[in-house]
């Protein structure tokens, strides 16, 4: 490989980033920023999911969520309802008035994914997606491995 050539995570990096810049342009009259349309995209995969939950699938802080939740609350795209059993947690789910922008969330995905994929062959594009699941199921193994050090350690007592 070139010793110039863009090492895997700058090129990932890269790209996500370019994905990232043209959704945004795509949606900017949408009256909903980029982390908004975030919380959407997860609330439905994960319905019911409460509040502090949702904030480590984002990788946000909590209190950064609250306020996307509390703006998404006002919109009246996302509700919050008290968990069954524990009074201090809240469960986050989509209002019906959520599936419009759903729609099109997924319709402005697919024009940007159309975009990012234009010119690659369907069995290439293919390839690259299982590729890059190997790579995440890859790295979330690794991720949650003991590390060698700390394993070490903790034989060394």
């Amino acid at each position: 490989m070139n010793p110039n050539s863009p090492t895997l995570g700058f090129l990932i990096h890269d790209v996500e980033r370019l994905l990232r810049k043209r959704f945004e342009q795509l949606s900017r009259d949408s009256g909903l920023t980029r982390s908004q349309w975030q919380v959407l995209a997860y609330l439905e995969r994960n319905e019911n999911i409460h509040q502090s939950g949702l904030a480590e699938l984002l990788e946000v802080e909590p209190i950064t969520l609250g306020r996307i939740v509390d703006r998404l609350q006002e919109y009246g795209l996302v509700e919050r309802r008290p968990h069954p059993s524990d009074r201090r947690i809240w469960l986050l789910r989509l209002t019906p008035r959520a599936k419009p922008k759903l729609d099109e969330l997924h319709r402005l995905g697919n024009e940007t994914r159309g975009e990012a994929l234009a010119g690659i062959a369907e069995v290439d594009q293919e390839h690259l997606f299982k590729t890059l699941t190997t790579l995440k199921a890859n790295l979330t193994a690794a991720c949650t491995a003991p590390s060698p050090v700390a394993h070490k350690r903790a034989s060394q007592g």
